[in-house]
């Protein structure tokens, strides 16, 4: 493939099979055989003689070689047209290989090389007129001129029109790549996409239910003076943390394997943290709720702040048991929503000190992240003095009327 950088033209001549290129050579040979033909009637017309040996052996010979160089003319395509050009002098069937090479040249579209290859073949005609005793009269000259020029021009029409058709399908199928392409990339994002909100869904609901079962789990293995009831409130809170967690699990395995046009589980809101911070309370986590917001704020945003706390909830039970959590939402319609979960430092006893340490997956904060920038809200958080943990975020909450004129 060759590339004319200047003007931006491209050579996209496509690979030629074997039957391609013999029904293009002979048509080649079609052209040149009516053009020695014609001039073998004037030559028969004229001298009464016969057209002579050579041109009856020696010109079909030449137009023969002319053919058998024709399958080069796209490695060398202006080199093999000019010599077809110079060939045409002595052989009047070898006409048709040289304005073949010439419409191979016009399909490169390049004007220079059209132009160079064009004027040898009008120049050419002029000796070629003159190699075989054929008598011309004085005001014939126009014809001598024009009749090269014309099939020159018929040449290099054909072959523009070849040319342009072979960039306009190589553009198509340039488009068809590329469109391919995107239709690929955009179904790789989409995959990836889902795969982060499946992972924030699995996390959401199991990271926070495992890990108040855990730590029930380690008070009743490292606790040797509970008493009866102490002991079964543990058991029944680790067996109904398990049944949650399963249930909440078959929900996000049914909504993944379910139809799409079926509707997804009813999802958390503001109105469930008040349930969620009673929860965690009766798991023995000291929390508090305060709380200013009276409103209901749009589902997006009382779905993120729901998530805000739960996950700050679940690292105050893995990373700090023992410690106080102090849980705030603050806001308004058209102030926006603000919601902090702040822990003490961990309050270290015997049975702390025996814990076994949570395993931690570092991806919870993260997918967190990514849903309060998904909400348009900022996500905050940072250890405080004294080895306390606090985490905020600031969520959007417009003004109904504003939502309206949206």
């Amino acid at each position: 493939m060759n590339i004319d950088t200047g003007r931006g033209n491209t050579d996209v001549a496509p690979r030629l099979g074997w039957w391609q290129q013999t029904w293009r050579l002979a048509a080649a040979a079609a052209v040149g055989a009516s053009g020695w033909f014609s001039t073998g009637v004037v030559l028969a017309r004229e001298n009464g003689t016969g057209a002579g040996t050579w041109f009856l052996v020696g010109d079909p010979l030449v137009a023969l070689g002319c053919l058998a160089l024709l399958l080069w003319r796209r490695r060398f395509p202006v080199t093999v047209a000019l010599i077809l050009t110079a060939a045409s002098i002595p052989s009047a069937m070898a006409a048709g290989p040289a304005l073949f090479a010439l419409g191979s040249v016009a399909a490169r579209r390049r004007p220079v090389e059209i132009g160079v290859v064009a004027a040898a073949h009008v120049v050419t005609s002029q000796f070629a007129l003159s190699f075989y005793p054929i008598e011309s009269t004085p005001d014939s000259w126009w014809l001598q001129i024009s009749l090269p020029v014309l099939t020159a021009g018929m040449a290099v029409a054909l072959g523009m029109a070849v040319g342009a058709r072979r960039v306009e399908v190589r553009s198509l199928r340039d488009r068809a790549e590329s469109a391919e392409r995107e239709q690929t990339a955009r179904a790789a994002q989409a995959r990836a996409t889902e795969r982060n909100r499946i992972a924030r869904e699995m996390h959401d609901v199991l990271a926070h239910r495992i890990s108040l079962v855990a730590m029930q789990a380690g008070v009743l293995d490292h606790r040797d003076n509970l008493g009866a009831e102490e002991s079964r409130m543990l058991v029944r809170g680790i067996a109904e943390g398990s049944h949650q967690a399963l249930e909440e699990l078959r929900d996000v395995l049914g909504v993944l394997r379910a139809d799409p046009g079926r509707p997804e589980a009813p999802q958390p809101s503001l109105d469930g943290i008040p349930g969620l911070v009673s929860e965690t309370r009766a798991s023995g986590l000291d929390v508090t709720l305060t709380t200013t917001v009276t409103e209901t704020p749009p589902d997006l945003v009382g779905r993120t702040c729901y998530r805000v706390v739960q996950e700050g909830l679940t690292n105050a039970a893995k990373h700090a048991p023992g410690a106080r959590v102090r849980v705030t939402l603050e806001g308004a319609a058209g102030d926006g929503l603000e919601v902090g979960v702040h822990n003490s430092p961990t309050a270290y006893s015997s049975l702390t000190a025996k814990l076994a340490p949570p395993p931690a997956s570092g991806f919870g904060l993260l997918g967190l992240g990514e849903r309060v920038a998904l909400a348009g809200g900022e996500l905050s958080h940072h250890p405080t003095p004294g080895s306390g943990y606090v985490l905020t975020a600031r969520l959007p909450w417009p003004h109904p009327t504003h939502e309206k004129r949206a």
